[in-house]
């Protein structure tokens, strides 16, 4: 076989368009739903997600609530 010959196995598949569009889809949401996330829960109060009970010390050094 001559390097010019073209050979049946050089071509490439035909692509799939639908493999295509899921794949693009799949790397779409990777990309922005993560970002979403964070921007919904950043933007939250945090005493409203996270609560903490208030100590104080008394004299003795027993914690009292």
């Amino acid at each position: 076989m001559e390097p010019s010959s073209p050979s049946g196995n050089v071509s490439e598949p035909p692509s799939n368009k639908w493999a295509s569009l899921l794949g693009t889809t799949i790397a779409v949401v990777t990309l922005t739903l993560p970002m979403a996330v964070i921007a919904y829960y950043s933007s939250q109060n945090p005493t409203e997600t996270s609560t903490q009970p208030n100590y104080s010390l008394s004299e003795s050094g027993s914690i009292k609530n």
